[in-house]
């Protein structure tokens, strides 16, 4: 699930699209570039989320996955190219 373009169902952010940076057993941890960063991310049940769609770039789930340094841009990067394109 690593990589994945995700949207808020429940809580104070109902409706914001994350990319999902990490997880474990019954939550993910998501960013948003801007208010959630990469180094501080939101953690979010596993079920008040809805999974849209795998990531725009492999380049940025072997980032995730490989523990890389990830940039906020490039997270809000993919969200605005997702959003663009709906």
């Amino acid at each position: 699930m690593i990589g994945t373009l995700v949207k808020s169902k429940a809580g104070h952010d109902k409706g914001t699209i994350y990319v999902v940076i990490k997880e474990d057993e019954k939550n993910v941890y998501v960013s948003d570039g801007r208010l959630k960063s990469v180094e501080q991310p939101k953690k979010k049940n596993i079920r008040h989320i809805q999974p849209i769609k795998k990531c725009c770039s492999d380049e940025l789930v072997n980032k995730l996955l490989q523990q890389m340094t990830v940039r906020d841009e490039e997270i809000k990067r993919f969200i605005k190219l997702y959003q663009n394109g709906n």
